[in-house]
């Protein structure tokens, strides 16, 4: 008995080590680079699909305008996610969204990636992963021309009489709520008509990002940017990103780098704020 199971032992362990020689020399053993590779991750998942799917909120120019009679997105930001796509062989779908909805839609997968000027907060780096930054900015006001030197400080534009404008469900909102408690503070629900509050004269201020009012500044001669270079606070702006796919986030990391860095992302700044 004991020499039976000692040869059926010795059989099998040949027949192990065979089977074992044949996957090395033939091809269905993975290699080291297909054990490696990751799963699941955008970095693969977009190719495939051929789309990028950006989330975006279309009301914010410079970065992202949504032509209300063509649906046609344009902005530096829309740009950019051209070349993103192209970058990993895809083409851009872009996915309307609001400020207050964009990071959850891209936490629950309706969207790969969310840009159009998102302004980094540590309460969205708890829903998304945020890539590198692309740009410093910060709050600071704008008014009609006449208007510019009255309201520069926090100060002179909390004060009773004075009409803040806000729009809704952003940073914007937030940083007017932390702030004023003495003037009258309005939410304007439309982000693409609220600078003809200021210039009709419905409303004296709105703070938004110093990039936001150089623009606006840019296109209504009415109004002026108070101090942009000298913000009220620091703020950063970074594509939004799924939490967990490090190997899509180090790509789109890397490419930001390159962008910021050859030219590109300025060149694209430049048609719009020059």
């Amino acid at each position: 008995m004991r020499r039976t199971v000692t040869l059926s032992a010795v059989a099998a362990l040949l027949a192990a080590t065979a089977a074992g020689s044949a996957l090395a020399a033939g091809s269905a053993a993975p290699s080291a680079a297909e054990r490696a590779r990751p799963h699941g991750t955008l970095l693969d998942k977009v190719p495939e699909r051929g789309v990028l799917r950006v989330c975006t909120t279309g009301d914010y120019r410079p970065f992202t305008h949504r032509d209300p009679s063509t649906g046609a997105y344009s902005g530096i930001d829309i740009k950019m996610a051209r070349d993103l796509a192209k970058s990993l062989d895809a083409t851009p779908e872009y996915r309307a969204t609001t400020w207050a909805d964009l990071t959850g839609e891209v936490a629950a997968g309706r969207c790969d990636i969310g840009m159009g000027g998102v302004s980094v907060t540590l309460a969205r780096a708890r829903t998304v992963s945020f890539g590198e930054p692309y740009l410093t900015d910060g709050k600071t006001p704008i008014v009609r021309c006449p208007d510019e030197r009255k309201y520069t400080t926090l100060e002179e534009i909390d004060r009773p009489g004075v009409r803040v404008v806000v729009n809704p469900g952003g940073t914007n909102e937030q940083f007017a709520r932390a702030h004023i408690e003495k003037a009258t503070l309005t939410v304007h629900p439309d982000n693409t008509t609220i600078f003809d509050e200021i210039i009709e004269g419905r409303a004296d201020v709105m703070m938004t990002d110093a990039s936001e009012t150089r623009y606006q500044s840019a296109i209504h001669p009415e109004l002026c940017a108070v101090h942009p270079d000298k913000p009220f606070s620091f703020s950063e702006k970074a594509y939004a990103l799924p939490r967990g796919d490090t190997q899509f986030r180090e790509y789109v990391d890397q490419w930001v780098h390159l962008a910021t860095h050859d030219g590109t992302y300025e060149r694209y700044e430049d048609e719009w704020l020059k």
